[in-house]
């Protein structure tokens, strides 16, 4: 019997074959699904990408543009011209002055429009919304706080007619407190962030049209930032409402009754009140404002501009420079030149700083309405 021999080689060829065909199949449709994937997933980058441009490159363009691109960068050698300044060198250079205009942010108008626009309180309605409003100088001396929502537009015209002198005083200076004090918490911040631009390499656009507005309203020549730095500074508290006092006799005058003048300040432009006892020939009024905001205000803008106090200025620089707190006591001596009668001015107001004991009020601070703005002050 004849044993037949399989020949395995005969048989395992086409299946291998097949078996080869089968992968090329599965490779070219795995081949062909990875490449629609690749696309689809291309397409779908290039869609994002497009969306995001459409939505965010304006917003994109307009940071760099303000942060990165064409930015000036302030060199800050201020503080060189600074103590050169405060060494009693290069002053000429440093005292540039550029007051065209410093006051336009204040409102000033004729004697004849005054107290035109918001109602004027009685005596004894003030005194009434302090008490409901627990308003009182012992708080405010004990918790160092003044909440500015007590600022009034006008003084009361029953001033005059207050027989108890402590009591005109506690009054007039519960008023005049809280528009003093708002006003400097201004300049602080502003001071704040003056030197925080400072500090910058480079600055901003909004920054630099900040500067240019500060440069205008303290009457600084664009960059001087040496005398821009020594005029953007506080004036005491107890100061201010010493002159406040002594220039409208405790909330008395004509003035501060009529014009809400509460620091005497001259004007030539023909808006004002006239003195009484002026010449003839004088052509000065005493300014009027609006409100007596505005003669706060306008009462810092020049004791901090103008150069008869340049002495003033140059001193309270030397104060912030050692320790940081201005001496009321002090820097009165500098204000020689405010009125005509020269130093007999300020060793009246030294007595009224001190009878008055109006230093306990140089540290209060307005009440915080926000955390912002207890961080901030």
């Amino acid at each position: 019997m004849v044993k037949k021999i399989r020949n395995d080689a005969i048989f395992k060829k086409p299946l291998i074959e097949k078996t080869k065909k089968s992968k090329k199949i599965i490779k070219s449709f795995f081949e062909n699904n990875n490449k629609e994937y690749k696309n689809f997933y291309k397409f779908s980058l290039i869609s994002f990408f497009l969306i995001f441009s459409f939505f965010y490159l304006p917003n994109i363009s307009n940071y760099f543009e303000e942060n990165f691109t064409q930015n000036k960068t302030t060199i800050n050698i201020s503080k060189k011209n600074f103590e050169l300044t405060l060494n009693n060198k290069n002053i000429t250079k440093v005292e540039k002055n550029n007051l065209e205009n410093i006051f336009e942010d204040i409102d000033v108008f004729p004697s004849n429009e005054l107290n035109s626009n918001t109602s004027r309180l009685s005596a004894s309605t003030i005194e009434q919304l302090f008490q409901d409003t627990n308003y009182n100088l012992k708080i405010v001396k004990k918790t160092k706080l003044v909440n500015i929502g007590n600022a009034l537009d006008h003084l009361p015209t029953e001033m005059k007619s207050i027989e108890n002198i402590k009591k005109r005083k506690n009054l007039f200076i519960q008023i005049v407190l809280p528009l003093i004090i708002e006003e400097n918490t201004k300049i602080k911040l502003d001071r704040k962030k003056l030197f925080i631009i400072l500090n910058k390499n480079n600055n901003s656009k909004a920054e630099l049209e900040w500067l240019k507005k500060k440069f205008k309203q303290y009457g600084v020549a664009t960059n001087d930032f040496s005398t821009l730095k020594i005029r953007m500074d506080e004036i005491p508290v107890s100061l201010a409402i010493a002159q406040a006092a002594k220039e409208t006799g405790w909330g008395t005058s004509r003035f501060a009754q009529k014009g809400n003048a509460l620091f005497g300040q001259w004007t030539w432009s023909g808006k004002g009140i006239k003195p009484a006892g002026a010449d003839s020939d004088s052509t000065h009024k005493v300014a009027s404002f609006k409100v007596l905001k505005a003669s706060v205000k306008a009462y810092q803008r020049n004791i901090n501009t103008h150069s008869s106090y340049k002495k003033f200025r140059k001193e309270r620089a030397v104060q912030r420079d050692n320790n940081g707190k201005l001496d009321s006591l002090k820097l009165v001596k500098f204000l020689d030149k405010y009125a005509e009668t020269g130093i007999e001015y300020t060793k009246i107001l030294s007595k009224i700083i001190k009878q008055n004991s109006l230093t306990d009020f140089d540290d209060v601070k307005i009440l915080p309405t926000s955390k912002k703005l207890k961080n901030l002050i």
